[in-house]
């Protein structure tokens, strides 16, 4: 039972509650490919799956650290946020392999005069283009200065917050002054002056936000990374107070709801335990399958039936061939969606195509007209009411389809499917009682900005094993290829592209038009290998297992990217990528790793 980000609460809520009166907790989801490596540091460090900082946070901190996202393509409302913080003074750094143009300056889309006259405000204050997978450097680096800093002012850390609220310091100073300037400076592909001038930004300022997105999280070491980052906060007490904190950035839609209101391929028993009381039902108690390994499952004809509620699953996922192979050898594949995609004529042996109402259509029910909630990166829920006439009088909405699945599937049930979707009021009602505050729900909802998620690490009250945050002392991670002939290639999306959607050709903010059969290169990289700008080139990649995947005739683009270092789009060169190519940290695929040879086409 997969699902993409676009699903409500409500309809994850019954989707998951199906899924385990029905006895499997096979419950993959988008997450798995793009943040679980943060939710599960996260929660590691500070026992909680999701960022503590929120957008006031973002509006009161005096620095601010961007990682591994284009903002203007993937995140483009951050784009106001950005000039607003620099407007006002705070620093601004945007850590990535390219210098995006939503990393320089934007133009604020409420300013009607900008608008107008084209003006441009400034979106960051400096730009650092650390190597692919050099993040965890670049901050153990800094953490470093923080550090030497302290032998003559001790009052650069918080000593107060380190002695409470913090195990392992100690341990972490020791490694950190262990790891020399020599490391990080070849890991990070950094000077060791830019880290240090960043770092110098660090201490200056009072509160800092750092936040992240896949750039970081799609490595090996994805989970050791969000976790060095949650490290440097805490050296200078920047958890759990104003204008502070650790924020990844989940654009997708309600991808941070569902994993709110339950999919989830490893619950806790804590979440099962209350949903078995609450809804009367006997949860599965084994781990269900993530992304990755329903894959494999489908393809070693384990898993039978796939059922994606939403999402491109075939083009998202990585390995085509072989997750299409999967697929194809599945006896039923279900496709519950909005409009057509790739992934419903890759399908097992029987299929159905079921259509439903997207949010902006008006949902009527038995009890009128209804609304669902959305949670965003920031931990806040707020209602989306569809108001537009629904493509067809023959459509049904998400909890509707879902509850009729459940409803044909399991005739014994005592769960009231049909009440619940007559008015999804009383989902949220079951869902007050089931998640941890959610009390009063629909009251919380209703309000007009909805309210936020309570967390307890955001009031530094740390649930881990030691009932403190702890400090993370993994080793530095070798991201450096031993074959120097080696790049290492990332995915990314193009400007004219919402997910695996594909609208143009063109990548406005690259310079590049009519065109997505590319590299981009480092020009030294080019010139070592006999490429020009514009060359038709190939490219191998060499998987974990030794496998190699190829692609021809490609256009090398030269670009201002770090040498060693490629990149290109995805969904077409999810192909080089290996069905054990998926990090042993997170299950995540190695989609910004991946490791190939380029050479000019015969």
């Amino acid at each position: 039972f997969y699902t993409s980000g676009r699903l409500g609460n409500e309809a994850s809520f019954l989707y998951q509650l199906f899924s385990r009166e029905y006895g499997t907790n096979n419950l993959p989801d988008c997450s798995n490919m793009c943040h679980e490596a943060s939710g599960r540091a996260l929660t590691a460090s500070l026992a909680t799956p999701k960022g503590t900082a929120d957008l006031e946070d973002w509006d009161q901190c005096d620095a601010l650290f961007v990682m591994g996202v284009n903002a203007a393509s993937n995140a483009p409302r951050m784009l106001t946020t950005l000039a607003a913080a620099v407007d006002r003074g705070a620093q601004v750094v945007h850590v990535n392999p390219l210098i995006e143009a939503g990393a320089t300056r934007t133009i604020v889309p409420h300013e009607i005069i900008d608008m107008a006259t084209f003006h441009t405000t400034p979106t960051s204050t400096d730009n650092l283009q650390v190597r692919p997978g050099g993040d965890l450097a670049l901050i153990r680096g800094m953490a470093k200065v923080v550090f030497e800093a302290a032998e003559t002012n001790p009052a650069v850390l918080d000593q107060e917050f380190l002695a409470e609220y913090t195990h392992a310091f100690e341990e972490y100073r020791r490694i950190v002054e262990a790891t020399s300037w020599e490391e990080l400076i070849d890991q990070a592909g950094l000077g060791e002056p830019e880290i240090r001038r960043v770092a110098e930004i660090y201490l200056a300022a009072e509160r800092t936000v750092i936040s992240w997105c896949l750039g970081v999280s799609q490595h090996e070491h994805g989970v050791d990374t969000v976790r060095e980052i949650v490290n440097l906060l805490m050296l200078r007490g920047n958890v759990g107070r104003p204008g502070a904190g650790p924020s990844p950035v989940r654009g997708h839609s309600n991808v941070q709801g569902n994993r709110t209101c339950g999919i989830n391929h490893a619950p806790t028993e804590a979440w099962l335990q209350r949903l078995d009381e609450v809804c009367g039902i006997t949860s599965p108690r084994g781990h269900g399958l993530d992304t990755v390994h329903t894959i494999a499952a489908m393809h070693a004809g384990k898993v039978k039936v796939f059922v994606g509620m939403g999402g491109n699953f075939v083009r998202a996922a990585p390995a085509t061939p072989f997750t299409a192979e999967g697929l194809n050898r599945c006896e039923l594949t279900v496709q519950v969606s909005t409009k057509l995609n790739r992934s419903h004529l890759v399908h097992g042996r029987n299929a159905l195509i079921l259509p439903c109402l997207a949010r902006t259509e008006a949902d009527m029910q038995k009890s009128g007209a209804q609304s669902i909630s959305m949670e965003d990166a920031m931990s806040s829920v707020q209602l989306s009411i569809g108001t537009r006439r629904p493509a067809s009088e023959h459509l049904r909405s998400e909890p509707a389809i879902i509850a009729g699945i459940a409803m044909a599937t399991l005739r014994d049930s005592a769960t009231p499917w049909q009440g619940y979707v007559d008015d999804y009021s009383r989902i949220r009602d079951v869902m007050a009682k089931v998640l941890p505050g959610f009390e009063g729900y629909n009251k919380l909802v209703e309000q007009p900005y909805g309210f936020r998620i309570p967390q307890p690490a955001r009031e530094r009250d740390f649930r881990t094993p030691s009932g403190k945050a702890e400090f993370s002392l993994a080793p530095l991670p070798n991201v450096i290829p031993a074959d120097a002939d080696i790049l290492v290639l990332q995915t990314m999306r193009s400007h004219d592209q919402w997910n695996t959607t594909i609208y143009t050709n063109n990548d406005r903010y690259r310079g590049v038009h009519n065109i997505r059969e590319l590299i981009f290169m480092n020009r030294k990289d080019m010139s070592v290998r006999g490429i020009k700008q514009g060359d038709r080139i190939d490219l191998v990649s060499y998987s974990k297992d030794g496998t190699t995947r190829e692609l021809k005739a490609f256009r090398a683009v030269e670009y201002n990217i770090p040498r060693g270092s490629a990149a290109g789009y995805m969904p077409e060169l999810n192909v080089l990528i290996g069905p054990n190519d998926y990090s042993e940290q997170s299950d995540q695929p190695l989609m910004k790793s991946i490791r190939v040879r380029i050479t000019p086409s015969a």
